[in-house]
This record gives structure tokens, C-alpha cells and sequence, in this order.
């Protein structure tokens, strides 16, 4: 018997979209340290953060060309992360804070906003003692 199950485990490429790629390349590359892989034309940068690549690219069409869904950055320390991107210039709404207990961590957040009018986080899971 065949199985439904299409066996997706994780997400491969993350779209972004932008209004200038050049700005993009510099707020992703310059200021979230994320590694530079390649750019293709017409207008799309790709870059590795852990075992996704996220594609930077402007809207090819109006169908295309809306904020991106929100992007969680997982770090180890908020807190420093925060202080980081914060001395880079990336500006967030609110300080790094709890948003959820489980049994096993205690789950943070702290939301900031990218140079292309796009809303991301930072995501914290701290271990609890």
C-alpha cells in the first residue's frame, strides 16, 4: 500500500521580497551577518542561514510584490543577538521578551524590521535549569 505522506521535513529556500536589492544584500549581508552565496539576475541574492538558503529578490511581478511572511532567526543568545543588531542599526519594536513557558524552555522573542519594509524576529529557546 502506498503512503500519503509526501515525506516533507524541512524548508529548503525562504523567498524575501525587496524594492532595492542593493539595500537588501547590505541589511542581510552587513547587519544579520548571514553568508553571502551568490546573486542571479535579474535581481535575486541568495544567502545561507543554516540549512536554508533565503533568496533576496525584487518582485518579478504585482502577484509577487507584498511584505514577506515573517522570518524567525533562531539564536542561542537573545540578549546578545539583540545588542548586536541593535549597534548595527537594525531597529526592533519591542527588547527581546518571553512570550511562551514550556516544560523544558522558556521561548523569546524580539521583533525588528528589515531595510525593505519586511517584519522578522529573533527566536530564543532558553533552557530551563
Amino acid at each position: 500500500m502506498a503512503s500519503d505522506d509526501p515525506k516533507i521535513r524541512s524548508i529548503g529556500q525562504i523567498s524575501v521580497r525587496a524594492n532595492d536589492l542593493a539595500r537588501a544584500i547590505a541589511f542581510y549581508r552587513d547587519k544579520l551577518s548571514l553568508p553571502f552565496l551568490f546573486q542571479a539576475p535579474p535581481a535575486m541574492a541568495f544567502f545561507r542561514c543554516g540549512d536554508t538558503m533565503l533568496l533576496v529578490g525584487t518582485p518579478e511581478s504585482a502577484r509577487f510584490d507584498h511584505p514577506s511572511s515573517i522570518l524567525y532567526f533562531l539564536v542561542e543568545d537573545i540578549e546578545e543577538s539583540h545588542r548586536i543588531l541593535a549597534a548595527r542599526g537594525v531597529v526592533f519594536d519591542v527588547r527581546p521578551h518571553l512570550v511562551h513557558e514550556a516544560p523544558d524552555f522558556d521561548l523569546w522573542l524580539a521583533f525588528f524590521g528589515d531595510s525593505e519594509g519586511n517584519t522578522h524576529a529573533l527566536m530564543c529557546r532558553k533552557a530551563k535549569a
